[in-house]
């Protein structure tokens, strides 16, 4: 008498192939989107806080009769800023320029189109 043969269950070698070349492929398009979209999201925080610190400039101006070319610091513009200061995103540096000349900031990394160490006004 012959024993009944169970169909067996599982993937074959060639599907499961398949299926990490599929899963592959996908990582290899999804990668580089994310890094890019990460990398302008940080571009973009950096150059939101630029012009919160222009408006605390201004603001700093307006209310102390400071003119054009007057110069200002992290203390003088604590009082003007959102929790007193900015949240770095990459460990950048900010810098005021005098009033009425754009705040500008450096990067240890590329952002966008920025290199690293080069000034990024907003």
């Amino acid at each position: 008498m012959q024993k009944p043969t169970l169909p067996r269950a599982g993937f074959t070698l060639i599907e499961i192939m398949i299926i990490l070349a599929i899963i592959g492929l996908l990582t290899t398009i999804a990668i580089p989107n994310f890094i890019k979209s990460r990398d302008t999201a940080r571009l973009n925080s950096i150059l939101h806080n630029l012009r919160m610190l222009e408006s605390a400039k201004e603001q700093w101006a307006l209310e102390t009769k400071h003119g054009a070319g007057d110069t200002t610091d992290w203390v003088a513009m604590s009082d003007y800023l959102k929790s007193g200061t900015v949240k770095t995103v990459v460990s950048e540096t900010y810098f005021f320029n005098p009033v009425g000349s754009p705040a500008y900031a450096t990067a240890a990394v590329q952002l966008g189109s920025y290199k690293p160490g080069e000034q990024i006004t907003p």
